[in-house]
């Protein structure tokens, strides 16, 4: 085997573990690969280009790739000359985990929140409406506890998620230094 076909052995294993992971980020095995083949191109690609590359129809590229490009793992990008668009990873992994990790907890936060919100006012009202037996009332009161403990976690995410984004996270979880490897 030569130095070109190991070369290629070692970058296919990573697609095929890109492929195999990316379902974390919602995406295809498929956006996986067109993912790991963009990611090891120094260079931007057209659909063409990946189209050629991963024998993958035209379609299900543009799909993929905005997919990608909506979880702001690909990037548009510009090239003198060509007509066409092109389409690069983006170079801050790290900012890409914040992005994603962002946008879908704070939907899941908001949306909780304001189930949360709904349900202990419903069952503050129902605890005090004189008609209700005290076995309901007992019930709710109990719901309550528990709807408060879920109120203070999703609270404590929502701060989490600020930790990420003001990229506080990284004062508790330093990214490595690259010239300690050197």
């Amino acid at each position: 085997m030569d130095g070109k076909d190991r070369l290629e052995k070692a970058r296919e294993r990573i697609i095929e573990t890109i492929a195999q992971n990316i379902h974390l980020y919602g995406l295809t095995p498929s956006a996986g690969r067109q993912y790991g083949t963009m990611y090891f191109h120094d260079e931007p690609l057209t659909l063409d280009d990946m189209t050629e590359k991963l024998g993958m129809s035209k379609t299900s590229m543009s799909t993929s790739v905005r997919a990608l490009s909506d979880l702001k793992l690909v990037e548009r990008a510009w090239k003198r000359g060509v007509r066409k668009d092109l389409y690069q990873v983006s170079d801050d992994w790290y900012q890409s985990f914040i992005d994603l990790f962002s946008i879908k907890w704070r939907r899941a936060v908001s949306l909780h929140t304001i189930a949360v919100r709904r349900s202990l006012k419903e069952l503050e009202d129902l605890v005090k409406d004189p008609d209700i037996p005290d076995e309901v009332k007992m019930e709710a009161n109990a719901d309550m506890e528990k709807l408060l403990y879920m109120r203070d976690y999703y609270e404590w995410l929502d701060r989490l998620v600020d930790a990420f984004e003001d990229h506080e996270i990284f004062n508790l979880v330093p990214i490595k230094d690259k010239s300690v490897d050197k």
